[in-house]
């Protein structure tokens, strides 16, 4: 397909015609991932409401309809750019689950997440706003309780296997997870102490925490309700 019939005439002799350039248009595909990664861009610097479908157009060299054409407007765009982003932390942070040891799979799911975080900064960015529009697959609190959900059948094996009782495995599931999702947004900005450090201590906390855990926890406070 052609977008353009440009000419030449750097190097043409007066006597001949201009040289035609031909320059091949994007295709559908193309220009929708174009404008994934150019409001995926945007969306992670200015957030939602900074960011502008004419200026989503002036970075694309594109005019304004034709984003509406592919997404139906700015909603539309980010809704399909946090749904991508979500998904591609939910599925690295299963595929990761593979050890046998739950330590290990400790570690790996903390490293998931800090991988997510180091490779796909600007995703984490988006994932972390609050959205200003409803999500086909919901919140990054959603998200968190997906991830929680993995690490759930791990832990109520494991307190059932100790003769803890495995239906408190969803309260220490969202209580582990949570705590990685929240220091890696912390780890967002400051990137120190490095990854692996950041993983090790991690696990560190959550291996030991578990390790001593009562089995009929008690307050010592004064309030007991």
């Amino acid at each position: 397909m052609i977008d353009a019939v440009a000419t030449d005439s750097s190097s043409t002799p007066s006597n001949e015609k201009p040289r035609r350039v031909r320059r091949t248009r994007m295709t559908g595909a193309e220009r929708r991932q174009q404008l994934l990664e150019i409001g995926r861009t945007l969306f992670a610097a200015k957030g939602f409401e900074g960011t502008s479908v004419e200026e989503i157009a002036a970075k694309a060299g594109v005019s304004k309809p034709v984003v509406y054409e592919h997404f139906g407007g700015k909603e539309g765009l980010y809704a399909v750019v946090v749904d991508r982003e979500m998904r591609r932390l939910l599925d690295m942070v299963t595929s990761s689950l593979t050890a046998g040891h739950p330590r290990e799979l400790l570690e790996q799911a903390a490293f998931a997440l800090l991988d997510y975080i180091e490779e796909y900064t600007d995703g984490f960015r988006i994932l972390v706003r609050d959205s200003p529009i409803p999500q086909s697959t919901g919140s990054f609190a959603s998200l968190i309780s997906d991830i929680a959900t993995q690490v759930e059948d791990i832990l109520g094996r494991e307190f059932k296997s100790r003769g803890f009782d495995p239906k408190l495995a969803p309260l220490y599931a969202q209580a582990l997870v949570g705590m990685v999702a929240l220091t890696g947004q912390w780890w967002l900005d400051v990137r120190r102490p490095k990854k692996a450090e950041v993983a090790a201590h991690l696990v560190n906390l959550s291996w030991h925490g578990l390790d001593g855990l009562e089995q009929k926890p008690r307050l010592i406070g004064h309030r007991k309700s």
